[in-house]
């Protein structure tokens, strides 16, 4: 009973020493990796470093207990770090005691919703949020968390906000002689030297190594004097206690990026458990690691934590590294508490322009215009929700940027289904099949026989178009008496559709037969609760088309 509510009895009463080491192992990596990680992620949030670093304790430990994946590591990312920025700061200025309250309390918001949805079973939701719009928003959103970081990497104030991606590119050129060269160089080389290790050197923590080489050389030469920005003082100790001053105002002002960050959050993290769990032949349940991932949150939110979710890169880290339980994931949280301790005073000559380069290479691979180029390949529709989601967030800010992308990507939904395809069937002799007589001009057309087949679930949005197409179809075929329905693309209708049909099958053409062929059981099962079993009891009950072709006289 009690492994079905905290999976971590399942793993830890079947723990195997054989998984120690690479549980050991991929803990301290992703903790070095997690620690620059964590503070450059708090300042794109708007907040202090340290606070990253508190983020990546609790929340980290309490998943490790409640979530399903034995790999996924959870703690501060890109995205949600400047959805976090994006939100709040519309409410009050980053950096301020009111600002980090607010944060507090949208990270218990995003925590109580997962639970809520996954307690319900509501995890089927995020399937609302397509590929096409995850895709378009995450690519734009990259480009404006690494033209956020210009001020760290420039040493330039610029007056534009972070989301005003045009002005703040104006700006930069305008303010060019601005540039603080020592810091510029010092970020670009971090980025360059964050590259290499990347891709040359993949075993080698790359972050870790440019954080301590650049924090010798700010404090050898003294380069603070010449006015390169550091991290200054990092406060010691573990996390205190910290209460989420609630109230209604509140509430309801930082609902929508809550309800943002809870889905975009869990897409993330969903997607990448569930690739890792692929490879390693084991289950994800989606509803549990929304109940890990929301009691994770809600018990940041009393340690003075930021939201969390599951990360790519740092997931996929972990994995390589030989994790094999969440027992690193608690490794990774212990050596981060033990960093609080004792070792925050190294970190205060930290260059910002650093973190700015950390946060700039992590988000470049998520910049994707490859994936818009195969959409519009594929598929028009989902090209153009690519780009629409992409525009929009550049041009009018992340959370405009990704309702307009849903509410596009849904748009098209609803007119795909509102505009089904719909074939006239005829007979192909040599194959003995039924097919499209556009796409097969040889198929045999009885000129009194129309055989219509609708490829799409039945519901009141696309009744008055199915009826448009079968009447004009009639009107170009005078001599069609017989009528067959083939339902084998037909799943659902509803009450609206069934009073659409019959209207249809008396006001098409007078005295014209519709017989109905290969209905689905559960479509069956509506019209019997609508009285077509009685009604057209002779007409409704044929399996396939070559027995309502029979019943008729007629053969394919």
């Amino acid at each position: 009973m009690w492994k079905k509510f905290i999976p971590a009895f399942e793993w830890l009463t079947n723990y195997k020493r054989d998984d120690l080491s690479g549980d050991i192992s991929a803990g301290l990596i992703v903790a070095i990796m997690l620690i620059p990680q964590g503070m450059a992620y708090a300042m794109l949030a708007g907040l202090d470093p340290v606070i990253g670093l508190y983020t990546s304790t609790i929340p980290l430990v309490v998943y490790a207990l409640f979530g399903t994946s034995r790999q996924l590591a959870v703690g501060p990312v890109a995205m949600v770090s400047l959805l976090v920025l994006s939100g709040v700061s519309t409410l009050t200025e980053p950096g301020t005691a009111e600002y980090i309250s607010f944060v507090l309390l949208l990270m218990l918001m995003v925590g109580l919703i997962q639970m809520l949805l996954g307690v319900l079973k509501l995890g089927f939701l995020v399937n609302f949020l397509s590929h096409a719009v995850i895709s378009g928003f995450t690519s734009a959103a990259a480009i404006i968390i690494g033209l956020s970081q210009l001020k760290d990497l420039t040493g330039v104030h610029y007056e534009a906000g972070k989301s005003e991606v045009f002005l703040l590119i104006a700006e930069a050129i305008k303010r060019f002689t601005e540039i603080n060269p020592i810091t510029f160089i010092i970020g670009l080389i971090s980025i360059l030297l964050l590259v290499v290790f990347k891709k040359y050197f993949k075993k080698i923590p790359g972050p870790i190594v440019v954080v301590a080489f650049s924090i010798l050389a700010v404090y050898g030469f003294k380069l603070y004097e010449y006015g390169v920005s550091i991290v200054g003082v990092v406060p010691k100790g573990l996390p205190g206690i910290s209460i989420p001053a609630f109230n209604l105002d509140s509430v309801i002002a930082l609902l929508p990026i809550a309800l943002t960050i809870t889905f975009v959050g869990f897409m993330e993290s969903i997607a990448m458990a569930k690739a890792i769990a692929a490879k390693e032949k084991y289950k994800i349940n989606a509803n549990q690691e929304l109940i890990g991932l929301g009691l994770a949150n809600v018990s940041g939110s009393f340690f003075s934590a930021y939201p969390v979710t599951g990360g790519f890169s740092r997931s996929a880290v972990n994995y390589q590294s030989g994790a094999r339980t969440p027992l690193a994931s608690m490794i990774t949280a212990v050596l981060i508490m033990l960093t609080l301790l004792f070792f925050t005073d190294l970190f205060y000559y930290l260059p910002k322009a650093v973190l700015a380069a950390i946060i700039m290479v992590a988000v470049y691979s998520l910049i994707d215009f490859g994936e818009a180029k195969q959409l519009f390949k594929i598929n028009r529709a989902d090209g153009w929700t690519w780009f629409i989601t992409f525009g929009s967030t550049l041009v009018l800010g992340i959370q405009k940027g990704i309702f307009i992308g849903i509410v596009f990507s849904l748009i098209v939904y609803v007119s795909k289904n509102a505009y089904p395809h719909i074939a006239e069937l005829g007979f192909i002799p040599d194959r003995e099949v039924y097919r499209n007589i556009e796409r097969y001009p040889n198929a045999k057309d009885d000129p009194e026989v129309m055989i219509f087949r609708v490829d799409s679930d039945l519901f009141f949005a696309n009744m008055s178009f199915i009826e448009d197409k079968l009447c004009e179809r009639i009107a170009v075929k005078p001599t069609t008496k017989y009528i067959i329905m083939d339902f084998s693309g037909v799943n659902s209708m509803d009450a609206v559709s069934i009073h659409s049909l019959e209207e249809m099958m008396n006001t098409c053409k007078k005295g014209t037969t519709f017989l109905f062929a290969e209905i689905k059981g559960p479509v069956m099962d509506v019209l019997k609760k609508a009285g077509w079993h009685t009604k057209y009891r002779e007409n409704i009950h044929y399996l396939s088309i070559d027995q309502a072709l029979k019943a008729i006289g007629k053969t394919g």
